[in-house]
């Protein structure tokens, strides 16, 4: 089975990813796509970001209406800060049968050469970018190497860190987010301090 990870903090999980992870699963050559949740880093101020287990329940409301689409907290159980490589390593050693592949944005393959290893992942796994709007030069080597696909995906402008601030404000952001995850975030309470 060929498997997409999609990492992210998803705080929160909304539209903008469901749109990129079901493309993914529809016009890709991917059989599912894992969305795979990150653990806070304990090295960065936790100020916004809701509890491993809240965004992790997030993703798993928005997803279990696509059944190509899973939640992953694959990276709780690993050892912190979270690398990439690492991960793979794991659940290649777990899932032996499984073939893994990178989802990524257009602005995460101009840094991927700073990346932990970043040659082992080049080596043994496939790049799937979806495009982003950057002011940031391309990365040309990177983007003609064998491994990388580039797939002609919607560009999808939202942040969580938009729809956090708008919470916050009061604004209506309910378009942007998965109808149960709205309901989640308000019935909690959460992001509005």
């Amino acid at each position: 089975m060929k498997v997409g990870l999609y990492f992210g903090t998803y705080n929160p999980i909304h539209v903008g990813h469901l749109i990129i992870a079901n493309h993914m699963a529809e016009f890709a050559d991917l059989d599912q796509i894992w969305m795979v949740v990150t653990p806070h880093n304990p090295l960065k101020k936790k100020a916004t970001l809701l509890d491993d287990q809240q965004r992790l329940q997030m993703v798993f409301l928005a997803t279990e209406d696509y059944p190509k689409i899973k939640p992953s907290d694959i990276e709780f159980k690993l050892p912190q800060p979270s690398y990439t490589v690492i991960t793979l390593a794991h659940l290649q050693e777990k899932y032996p049968t499984h073939e893994f592949s990178l989802i990524m944005g257009e602005d995460n393959l101009k840094t991927l050469h700073k990346w932990k290893n970043y040659e082992v992942i080049l080596e043994n796994h496939d790049i799937y970018v979806y495009p982003r709007i950057s002011d940031e030069p391309e990365n040309v080597e990177l983007k003609s190497h064998p491994k990388i696909h580039v797939i002609d995906a919607p560009i999808v402008e939202i942040s969580s860190t938009f729809i956090r601030n708008n919470i916050k404000e009061g604004k209506n952001i309910q378009p942007l987010l998965p109808p149960k995850v709205w309901e989640y975030i308000d019935h909690n309470n959460f992001y509005k301090k």
